[in-house]
C-alpha cells in the first residue's frame, strides 16, 4: 500500500509591482524558500507560491507616470521578480498574477458565497486613505499630522460610493480564534492584533467607483473589486480551489508576510474566509530589514538596496546565508555590508570553504581520492545535534539552526586539526578522512535549504547526491571519489566592499 506524503502549503504575499523590487522582497522569498525547502527536505509534499498584486490605485498611478497603461505597466514589471526568484534560487510552485483568468474565476466565487451569505451591502465611505497600502485608517490609528503609519506619508481624504463588507460581524470569532489558536506567529503580532480589536472592528469597503484598473464588480458595472477583496483570495487560486488539490493543500501552513500587513492578512482575510465558510490560514510574520538609520527598506521609503547588483558582486548564497544567519525570523534586522563580509569571509570561506578545500586535497593525496565505509567517529556524532536542529527549524528559529550547523562544521575542522591525517599511516588517514567526506555529505544536506547552490557545490565536488533529512545521520556512506572542485567562496576584500558604500 503506498504511503500518501504529508502536505505543506507555504505562501508569501504577493508583491505590488509599482517599481523594481528591493531587498525586503528578496528577504521574504528567502524566507519562505528556506520552509519550502525544509519540508521538502523531510519528504513532504509542498506547494509554494509567490506572485504579483496588480490592481489598484498605487499601480494604476506608477502606470500613468510611467506612461503606460495598467497591463503593460504590469508587464514591463513582471519580468524583474521573476528574475529576483531566479537569482536567488527562489523554488516557487506556482508564480500567480491577479490578471489571470483563473483568479478571476475564484475571486467571483468567493465573492458569491459571501454575498449569499447576506454580508454585502451598499453604502459610502469617507475616510483618511493611503495609496502605497491601499488602506483606510481611522484618528487614532495615524501618525501626527495625518500621516500614514507605514509610509510616514499624508493620508487622503476620500469620500465615495462603495459595496462594503459586514467584517463587524467576525469580530468576535476574529478574537476566539486569536485566543485559541497558534494561527498568528510571533506572538507579539498576535498581541498586537488582540489589541486593535478591543476597538470596533469596522466593515470593509470591497469596491471602488472612481477606479476603472480592477476586476469587475459583479453587483454594479461602475465599480471594480478593492484589491483586498481582490488580492487575499490568490492564495485560493494558487491551489485551484474548490477542486482537489485545495482540499489537499488547505489550509495554509505558513504563509510568510510582513508585519506592516498583519492586519489586512489576518483580520480582513480570515473575516472573508469565516463568510465563506473556508478553514481559516496560518501566519507567519517577519520583520523588516532596516538601513543604518532605522528606516525600513522599501520603494516608498526611498531606501532601496538593488538585490540584482547584490547577487551579481557577492553571489546569491552569500547574501541568503547573511540575511537567515544574521537577522533572528520574527524581528527587524539591520542591512550592512560590513557584517555581509565577516559573515561570508569567517563562516562561509574560512569555516566551510576551508573544511572542503583541506578534506578534498588529503583524500586526494592521501588515497587517490577514494573513500569506503569506515567506524563512524563518535567525537562528530555527539557535535551533531540534528534533533536540537529540526526543533530550531519548525520553531523558525532559522539563524539558530545555521549556529548549530556551523558548529557542527567548527567541530569537523577541530577534528581535522586533532587527528592530523597528513601525519597518518595510510590505514588510520582512510578512517579519519572518511569520517570528514561523511560529514560533509551530512552538512550538505542541512545547508541545502539555505544555501542550495553550495550544498550542490558540495555534493558534486564529494561525489554524493542529494540527500533527505533521514540521510542526515553519520556512517550511511559507503563508497565515493572526491574530486577537487572551484572553492566555494571568495572572501570579500576592503576596496571591493569600498565600491559599495
Amino acid at each position: 500500500m503506498r504511503l500518501e506524503l504529508k502536505k505543506f502549503f507555504v505562501s508569501t504575499a504577493i508583491d505590488y509591482p509599482s517599481g523594481l523590487p528591493h531587498a525586503g522582497h528578496l528577504y521574504e522569498k528567502i524566507c519562505a524558500d528556506v520552509i519550502a525547502r525544509w519540508h521538502r527536505l523531510k519528504g513532504e509534499k509542498v506547494h509554494f507560491s509567490t506572485g504579483l498584486d496588480c490592481h489598484g490605485q498605487k499601480i494604476a498611478e506608477n502606470a500613468k507616470r510611467a506612461g503606460l497603461d495598467p497591463p503593460k505597466f504590469v508587464a514591463s514589471m513582471e519580468p524583474h521578480y521573476r528574475q529576483l526568484c531566479t537569482n536567488y534560487n527562489i523554488s516557487f510552485n506556482d508564480f500567480i498574477k491577479t490578471t489571470e483568468e483563473r483568479h478571476r474565476k475564484v475571486v467571483y466565487q468567493i465573492f458569491k458565497k459571501i454575498n449569499e451569505k447576506g454580508d454585502i451591502y451598499k453604502g459610502e465611505y469617507q475616510g483618511l486613505y493611503c495609496v502605497d497600502c491601499e488602506t483606510y485608517y481611522t484618528p487614532h490609528e495615524i501618525e501626527k499630522g495625518n500621516n500614514c503609519p507605514v509610509h510616514h506619508k499624508p493620508l487622503q481624504t476620500l469620500k465615495e460610493e462603495s459595496y462594503f463588507f459586514r467584517m463587524s460581524k467576525y469580530q468576535t470569532k476574529l478574537i476566539e480564534s486569536l485566543k485559541k489558536t497558534d494561527l498568528l506567529w510571533p506572538v507579539e503580532r498576535r498581541n498586537e492584533i488582540l489589541a486593535r480589536l478591543e476597538q470596533p472592528l469596522r466593515d470593509l469597503s470591497v469596491s471602488r467607483r472612481s477606479l476603472k484598473w480592477g476586476i469587475p464588480f459583479p453587483l454594479d458595472k461602475k465599480h471594480v473589486f478593492f484589491v483586498w477583496m481582490d488580492a487575499l483570495v490568490n492564495y485560493l487560486t494558487t491551489i485551484d480551489y474548490p477542486n482537489q488539490k485545495f482540499k489537499e493543500f488547505w489550509p495554509s501552513d505558513a504563509h510568510v508576510i510582513g508585519r506592516d500587513i498583519v492586519w489586512h492578512h489576518t483580520v480582513i482575510w480570515w473575516s472573508l474566509l469565516l463568510s465563506a465558510e473556508i478553514e481559516l490560514p496560518r501566519v507567519i510574520s517577519h520583520g523588516f530589514i532596516n538601513t543604518d538609520v532605522g528606516d525600513k527598506m522599501s520603494k516608498s521609503a526611498g531606501e532601496v538596496i538593488d538585490p540584482k547588483k547584490l547577487a551579481e558582486q557577492f553571489g546569491a548564497d552569500s547574501l541568503r546565508y547573511f540575511l537567515l544567519r544574521e537577522i533572528p525570523f520574527g524581528q527587524d534586522g539591520v542591512f550592512s555590508l560590513t557584517t555581509l563580509q565577516s559573515r561570508v569571509n569567517n563562516e562561509l570561506a574560512n569555516e566551510l570553504g576551508n573544511l572542503l578545500n583541506r578534506t578534498i586535497a588529503l583524500t586526494e593525496k592521501k588515497l587517490g581520492g577514494k573513500v569506503s565505509k569506515q567506524k563512524t567517529s563518535s567525537d562528530l556524532e555527539k557535535q551533531l545535534e540534528l534533533d536540537k536542529i529540526s526543533q530550531l527549524m519548525d520553531d523558525f528559529s532559522f539563524h539558530l539552526a545555521l549556529r548549530e550547523i556551523f558548529g557542527f562544521v567548527s567541530a569537523c575542522n577541530k577534528y581535522v586539526n586533532d587527528q592530523k591525517p597528513w601525519e597518518q599511516s595510510e590505514q588510520k588517514a582512510t578512517i579519519i578522512l572518511y569520517n570528514l567526506v561523511d560529514a560533509l555529505r551530512v552538512i550538505a544536506i542541512l545547508l541545502e535549504p539555505f544555501i542550495p547552490n553550495t550544498s550542490e557545490k558540495i555534493n558534486a565536488q564529494i561525489g554524493v547526491k542529494k540527500g533527505l533529512l533521514k540521510e542526515a545521520k553519520l556512517g550511511l556512506l559507503e563508497k565515493t571519489t572526491v574530486k577537487k572542485g572551484p572553492i566555494l567562496f571568495s572572501k570579500i576584500d576592503e576596496k571591493e566592499l569600498a565600491k559599495e558604500k
